[in-house]
């Protein structure tokens, strides 16, 4: 047992940090305090109100803690601590993506694109946006409007006309001169404001270029700039504009029976520029100001980078802890972030509306949840289950004609997919198309060095007949383990339509064709459909490559320069192709045994 009474007389009344480990060592809470004694101190009392608290207090083995300069560090290392242990007992959120911004690269020549990731390139950077919809939507309205490139830096090094963006318009193809050098950065800057928010300044440019232009008699000139300042204004008229808050974000919040949603409205330049709404892991009997609390902590000093911060965060309550989340991130950020509550006005009705968003979410969530646990509960009772279903895998094999064959395994937890868990796998060594043959490749590597037992499925399914089924008995005749899986195929119905599948037993043998409106049904259909789709988009990905794939590169002893002069001397891969291991040899820099391997690869000897 614990012994807090003693431990306690050794903790100073610091701010720090504190760590709650289990018996067997593992951190299962993380918090902090500005007063470290004072806060342990009420973990520990001979009444505790909540439930959580008394769960957590009774799995304490140990306590450690570091000492901070202040409240504001503490509440830092926290998030910190938090994201690297990912405690049980602390509200978590799980968003690993980074955010997409718009990339105008300082090149001759810039080039706008969508950018994800480290922040490492030169150029501007505009964002960041909500998702990766709302990136395209506005590239493709500059497009349309500013013809500035978006091809990769290869393509524009290697054009010697224009291509097909030229001829469509969305170019002004830079990349050949048919634009000239100051022409282009005029674009670009007008982009650049565009992006900004500053399209009335655009939009003067503009009518100053198309009077000139008219003045001088170049009225087709004239047209395209006409054309280019109804466009913006046309642009103006769908934008939500918010009036005098130039850049916030405006944060709803609710939690229901044990659903925590959270909804964020990014608003810059002084309109909306999309939301998304968060479903952070919540403990059970957890606080609604915690989450709330947790949600900023980690979102704000994970989720952007440092410059993007926003000046303002409006949150749907009061916090008694807001001053201290501003000062830790505002010390990220590196200038003063405030942190309001709005009451009137128009962060009110910015509010109300995230709120309204938040509430619809957390519902459609808990909808959602409702109906995974009824398909789970009809599936227990028709392969007749005592104990709940907690983790399902399913395997499917793609192919073309044999090639590029790659084989999924999606894993469903007891609430549904489980991405992170998902893979795919490389088939080799086995002859092209045998789909027996595949699965058991994918099945030896998913299971023939299993060692951790918590990982072991409780139904696996295999999308396929009899004949797919009997590979996986094969697998698992042989298991070492004492929890065997139920094997459970999934084969379609002769016209293969959903709704007619059969569901052949290992274990008995026998088969079952459920109704089509039957839950436990709907949860193999999407089980199955996720493997199905993860697979082929692997395949697709793998085929594409080859497809792209010049015969060159797999020559060994050939690096890009050999290629670059095997294409410049030869007219092309079409002439290389055609060419013989005398003329291959005839290229500088090529040798005779060179060239036949060259003429092997491209002739598939």
């Amino acid at each position: 047992m614990f012994d807090a009474k003693a431990f306690l007389q050794s903790v100073p009344r610091q701010p720090g940090v504190y760590r709650m480990l289990s018996s067997a060592e593992q951190i299962i809470y993380v918090g902090k305090a500005k007063d470290l004694r004072a806060r342990l101190s009420s973990y520990f009392r001979s009444q505790l109100d909540s439930i959580k608290t008394r769960s957590l207090v009774s799995q304490i083995a140990n306590v450690e803690y570091t000492l901070t300069h202040s409240e504001t560090e503490a509440l830092i290392l926290e998030n910190n601590l938090i994201k690297q242990f990912m405690p049980r007992y602390n509200v978590l959120l799980r968003d690993d993506k980074s955010y997409p911004y718009i990339l105008l690269t300082e090149h001759k020549h810039p080039r706008i694109s969508s950018h994800r990731g480290p922040r490492n390139k030169a150029g501007q950077y505009f964002g960041p946006y909500p998702n990766a919809g709302a990136v395209w939507h506005s590239l493709k309205t500059l497009q349309k409007i500013f013809p500035i490139r978006q091809c990769e830096d290869g393509f524009y090094r290697a054009r010697t006309r224009p291509c097909l963006q030229y001829q469509l318009k969305l170019c002004s193809a830079p990349c050949v001169g048919k634009i000239s050098d100051d022409d282009y950065q005029q674009l670009v800057r007008m982009a650049a404001l565009f992006l900004r928010g500053k399209n009335q300044q655009v939009i003067d440019d503009l009518v100053q270029s198309m009077t000139k232009a008219s003045e001088q008699l170049q009225f087709e000139l004239a047209a395209q700039y006409r054309d280019k300042i109804l466009a913006l204004r046309k642009v103006q008229e769908q934008q939500s504009v918010s009036g005098e808050h130039d850049e916030m974000d405006v944060i709803g919040f609710t939690y229901s029976h044990g659903v925590a949603a959270v909804h964020v409205l990014f608003v810059r330049q002084q309109k909306v520029m999309g939301s998304k709404a968060y479903f952070p892991k919540v403990p059970a009997d957890t606080d609604e100001s915690e989450i709330l609390s947790a949600f900023l902590l980690q979102f704000y000093l994970d989720g952007y980078g440092a410059q993007q911060l926003p000046r303002e965060i409006v949150i749907a309550q009061p916090l008694a802890e807001m001053e201290t989340l501003a000062a830790a991130i505002s010390e990220v950020a590196g200038r003063k972030v405030r942190i309001t509550y709005a009451q009137r006005g128009e962060k009110a009705q910015y509010l109300s509306l995230a709120q309204k968003n938040a509430v619809q979410a957390c519902d459609n969530k808990q909808s959602l949840a409702q109906k995974m646990a009824l398909r789970y509960q009809q599936l227990q009772q028709l392969l007749q289950l005592d104990d709940r279903i907690c983790r399902m895998e399913c395997f499917d094999i793609s192919h073309t004609m044999g090639q590029a064959t790659i084989a999924s395994c999606v894993v469903f937890d007891g609430s549904g997919p489980n991405k992170a868990e998902y893979r795919r796998y490389n088939v080799t060594g086995i002859t092209g198309g045998d789909d027996y043959a595949a699965m058991q490749f994918a099945l030896q590597k998913r299971y023939g060095k299993l060692q951790d037992t918590d990982r072991i499925p409780d139904i696996i399914f295999i999308d396929g007949g009899q004949g797919q089924l009997n590979i996986a008995i094969d697998q698992f005749s042989n298991w070492p383990h004492a929890k065997v899986p139920l094997l459970v195929g999934v084969a379609k119905g002769t016209s293969r339509k959903p709704g007619l599948e059969t569901l052949i037993l290992a274990q008995s043998g026998r088969s079952i064709n459920l109704a089509e409106d039957a839950p436990a049904l709907h949860l193999i259909q999407q089980i199955r459909d996720e493997a199905h789709r993860f697979a082929i988009t692997g395949h697709r990905n793998k085929r594409g490559k080859a497809l792209v794939k010049s015969p060159l590169e797999q020559v060994k002893g050939i690096g890009e320069k050999r290629r670059q002069a095997l294409l410049h001397y030869l007219g092309g891969l079409q002439g290389v192709m055609q060419a013989s291991v005398t003329e291959l040899a005839s290229v500088p820099g090529i040798s005779k045994a060179q060239a036949e391997n060259i003429y092997h690869a491209c002739h598939n000897k």
